[in-house]
């Protein structure tokens, strides 16, 4: 498993099976993505988390890897990974939220924001907040 880490440490145990691993990295970052390192999607979600103030882990995976990713939750699984394309996924607060549109889809709604409020990835200063951020 190849790892690209923009915000922390990861720790890594190689005897540990895969699915167990990527769920534990999962819920030790508030944001983090899985990803092929030819993904050119992978840089369009990198860029419009930093453009909010959030720098996402990256994980780089192999094919295998991505096969062992948990899957979306059901109203969100009609814009998110599949098996055809599964990269990238990005997962906030340990759930996932599918690809580049569901990230995309959601930022559109003015859900992202609170949600990465919500779960510790943004800070936001009530200046922020009476700005309309």
């Amino acid at each position: 498993m190849t790892t690209t880490t923009i915000s922390c440490c990861l720790s890594i145990d190689e005897d540990e099976p895969t699915e167990t691993r990527l769920r534990r990295l999962i819920s030790e970052h508030p944001v983090i993505i899985f990803s092929r390192s030819s993904c050119c999607m992978c840089h369009v979600m990198k860029k419009l988390l930093a453009t909010v103030g959030v720098h996402p882990t990256v994980i780089e995976l192999d094919d295998r890897e991505m096969a062992s990713l948990p899957p979306p939750p059901p109203p969100l699984s009609q814009y998110s990974i599949s098996p055809r394309n599964p990269s990238p996924a990005v997962f906030i607060g340990g759930t996932c939220i599918g690809g580049l549109e569901s990230l995309m889809a959601l930022h559109l709604s003015g859900h992202l924001v609170p949600k990465l409020v919500e779960v510790g990835a943004l800070w936001v200063s009530a200046a922020s907040i009476r700005r309309g951020l």
